[in-house]
């Protein structure tokens, strides 16, 4: 969602006469855009900010603009006093905070340029990929779903990104034609439980009504969706991805935990019994499908025996790929204000590093079944002489050509698997 918002801002300072610099200090604006779900996160971007305090105090006329979920949609007051040489503290997905400062200020060149900045801010005019993504991007993230309004008891996105509001299905069609105009391929919607796009609106439609809406965008080829929640997978949904082969068979689908106790006490409003439903009745409906989940170690509680649950469940779910996470504390949160943070840290370290190498297992497998096998690859760029792309399933693919195959979707077989990627040859 970040790197989304940091693609709509760059694109609308580019159309009111800023161009990328290449390091800070050949900028007139900054823009820290940030993330605090975990406080490694919050302590790296701090880190950030503090350099660039010296900057600001040799000069001046540098517009500094500190935006994303550590400023939240609460109030800004404790930030400005902490960070007094900040200018702009701008809300998640807000850019109209850095326009209108820059507006404010007569830092937009020419009356023209001030037009076109209003215009945005009104949302007059369609989304423009910024320029260094113009002919060279292949894929594009839509957010459908803002905020969250299902506040699991450890995670702090609904009190930084404020309560789940889906935006306009016009607006979001509009987007996406606009981005299959400029060349782009592939889109994936985005929501924090993008699942529920909808619920906040009975006038609009479910996002399997939606993904038929952009099914039907002539240039779009292929169409992903992240992140789900299990609560919320519903057969009207599958039943719609059955239907639409642009809709790729890849689900990002969070466990969280393998626990049933835990899954209690973060708020989840499932069982484990209930997930391994789900994920068996996707393989059933998608034979060659692919599923990613999220899971936390060390979550307050949880004992020696809780956390092999979750090693179980993976066993049993075999997904192919887990984003695991060391549980850490958010102010504000439901779990910091109830529950004890008892596991050691050394103790989290120990489950992560258990959890990796069991996923590292499953994922080889998983990939090996690939060996030899044709699938199709839309290629996205080229790294170190070898151009890269995604099968249907999300897998990462290397190929050898001669020729650019960006923003092409060719037949490979492939000739090597790994756990994180495989290698093949352009089919004949």
């Amino acid at each position: 969602m970040n790197v989304a918002d940091s693609i709509r801002l760059s694109s609308a300072l580019e159309q009111i006469g800023y161009l990328p610099a290449g390091q800070p200090e050949q900028a007139d604006v900054i823009v820290l855009n940030t993330c605090v779900v975990r406080q490694s996160a919050e302590d790296k971007a701090v880190g950030r900010l503090s350099s660039l305090k010296k900057m600001k105090e040799q000069h001046p006329e540098k517009t500094i603009c500190l935006m994303g979920c550590m400023v939240g949609v609460g109030d800004t007051t404790p930030l400005k006093k902490r960070f007094p040489y900040v200018d702009i503290f701008s809300a998640p997905s807000d850019i109209t905070a850095v326009l209108d400062y820059l507006l404010k200020m007569e830092k937009v060149p020419s009356e023209d340029l001030r037009a076109t900045a209003q215009l945005i801010l009104d949302k007059d005019e369609d989304f423009i990929l910024p320029a260094e993504m113009r002919g060279n991007a292949v894929s594009a993230f839509v957010p459908i779903v803002l905020g969250c309004s299902h506040a699991c008891s450890y995670c702090v996105i609904p009190l930084r990104r404020g309560k789940e509001i889906s935006r306009p299905p016009q607006e979001i069609l509009s987007e996406v034609r606009a981005l299959a105009d400029q060349g782009i391929k592939e889109v994936t919607l985005l929501g924090q439980i993008v699942d529920r796009y909808g619920q906040d609106d009975a006038s609009y439609p479910t996002l399997a009504e939606l993904l038929r809406q952009i099914h039907q965008v002539e240039g779009i080829q292929r169409i992903r969706f992240l992140t789900s929640h299990p609560n919320w997978m519903t057969d009207e949904l599958l039943d719609r991805i059955q239907e639409l082969p642009k809709v790729m068979p890849h689900f990002e689908l969070p466990i969280q935990a393998g626990d049933d106790e835990v899954l209690r006490r973060m708020h989840r409003g499932y069982t484990s019994e209930k997930y391994l439903t789900i994920v068996a009745k996707i393989r059933a409906r998608f034979p060659v499908s692919s599923i990613a989940t999220d899971l936390i170690v060390g979550f307050p509680g949880e004992t020696a025996e809780q956390f092999q649950h979750s090693l179980d469940i993976l066993m049993l779910a075999k997904p192919d790929m887990t984003h695991v996470a060391r549980y850490s504390p958010r102010p504000g949160t439901y779990s910091t204000r109830h529950m004890q943070d008892d596991v050691s840290n050394a103790e989290k370290w120990e489950r992560f590093r258990a959890i990796e190498r069991l996923q590292e297992q499953i994922t080889t497998s998983i990939n090996a079944q690939y060996l030899h096998n044709r699938v199709s690859v839309l290629f996205e760029g080229c790294k170190k002489e070898r151009w890269y792309g995604r099968t249907p399933t999300n897998k990462l693919v290397f190929v050898e050509s001669p020729t650019s195959l960006i923003g092409k979707i060719e037949d490979v077989t492939i000739t090597w698997t790994g756990p994180w990627s495989m290698i093949g040859d352009i089919a004949q």
